[in-house]
């Protein structure tokens, strides 16, 4: 089939699932709709197996996948991660007691390349899943193994979300009605009393004038306008981060995934490169575009026996790294003395990841708030950790648990 053909059917079924998400406010997750309708018409004969293949989307992949994860070391900056350091240590126990909890359990029961399969991809998001399946394929592993991330993928959301829920609900109930919320909104009105004196001080420009300055004396280096606002520099930046990732792995023996994530924080951090690198240069989409296509590409060419054959250890490990993330969340919750509710909320972002962690937060806020005063109060409360764990765990925990899995296949 002619690539232009592929690639606009590919992306069809990933428009459609983006739609079906939006319209049920993320419920319904959209990498579930798209894989799932891919794999039906292709089964039916309805499209060619070759469909991803020919679209040459794999190949896009390939050249993107490191400034892609260079590009996710730029998302959250590092005075964010300081701030909210309790929401990164929890987000990262979770991930890490269901990898434990994965491996006492799926080890003896399925073996290794099991275990591997299912752990990368339940402890965060895609593109975990792709560089799992990637490593996967190349060590040759059956096709039954390798269309196992993607099962895990499209099912992990499914009793994470209504989970995160109900604790995020018991939580702002109880900040409400403790009278604790009130207090959280007192010393925030005093520190931004206290923030809009110093700035008086300071001289003309307010808040924004004071960080903007803070934010420059932080950078080491600061680029000219003509080349920060440049989509073509930007993006050749990016691919400079991933060459260099791939330049290093080798004697560093470091993988080249882990060495990008790591590329992209330190150069966002020194002011190298803007925040949100690939989405400044305008790139994210097809970059996006080329990791799904990877993650659908097992379950087309898989046949249904293949499928039938990983849904047992599929729903092995939803269950087992489900319960590994809510342990490791409440442990670390209790330690750091949080709130339980809140805690194994933040450990679960690792199951869905944005939006779905901004969209559960906003309906508990808009929900539970009986004013809109209350509601901003809870939102507030609750998005700064829920934003965090998800970005800690999607972008940085999950990339790095997958690399370090796949290399030992």
């Amino acid at each position: 089939m002619e690539p232009i053909y592929s690639a606009a059917i590919v992306l069809a079924f990933i428009a459609l699932g983006e739609l079906i998400s939006l319209k049920t406010k993320a419920r319904v997750p959209s990498l579930l709709v798209a894989m799932l309708g891919i794999f039906v018409v292709a089964q039916l004969g309805l499209v060619p197996d070759t469909v991803v293949e020919d679209s040459l989307l794999p190949q896009a992949y390939t050249i993107l996948v490191l400034p892609l994860l260079f590009h996710m070391g730029s998302l959250i900056p590092l005075p964010t991660l300081l701030q909210q350091w309790r929401s990164v240590i929890i987000a990262f126990s979770g991930m890490l007691v269901a990898v434990g909890t994965l491996a006492l359990v799926v080890l003896p029961l399925f073996g290794f390349d099991y275990f591997v399969a299912g752990a990368g991809p339940l402890a965060g998001g895609i593109v975990a899943t792709s560089l799992t399946t990637d490593g996967l394929e190349a060590a040759g592993v059956a096709s039954m193994i390798v269309v196992l991330p993607s099962l895990v993928l499209m099912m992990q959301s499914l009793p994470a979300m209504p989970m995160t829920n109900f604790l995020l609900r018991r939580f702002a109930i109880n900040l409400r009605d403790s009278g604790e919320l009130a207090r959280l909104a007192e010393n925030a009105q005093e520190e931004g009393a206290q923030a809009g004196h110093d700035d008086a001080e300071n001289g003309p420009g307010g808040t924004v004038g004071t960080k903007q300055k803070a934010d420059t004396k932080k950078k080491l280096v600061t680029l000219p306008d003509m080349l920060a606002n440049n989509q073509l520099f930007i993006l050749f930046m990016v691919l400079v981060g991933g060459s260099m990732a791939q330049l290093l792995a080798g004697p560093t023996h470091i993988p080249a995934s882990i060495l990008a994530l790591l590329l992209g924080i330190a150069s966002t951090a020194i002011g190298l490169t803007p925040e949100r690198t690939l989405e400044r240069s305008n790139s994210f989409g097809i970059a996006m575009a080329g990791v799904i296509a990877i993650v659908m590409a097992p379950l087309i060419t898989a046949s249904l026996s293949d499928v039938i054959a990983a849904i047992v250890p599929m729903l092995v490990i939803l269950v087992i790294g489900f319960g590994g993330i809510m342990l490791g969340g409440f442990i670390a919750t209790k330690l750091l003395r949080w709130k339980p509710s809140l805690g194994m909320s933040v450990a679960l972002t690792a199951m869905y990841g944005f939006p779905a962690d901004y969209l559960l937060t906003s309906e508990v806020a808009r929900s539970i708030g009986r004013d809109e005063t209350e509601r901003k109060q809870l939102t507030d409360a609750m998005l700064p950790p829920m934003l965090v764990g998800g970005f800690t765990s999607v972008t940085s925990g999950s990339v790095v648990i997958a690399s370090v899995l796949v290399s030992f296949i």
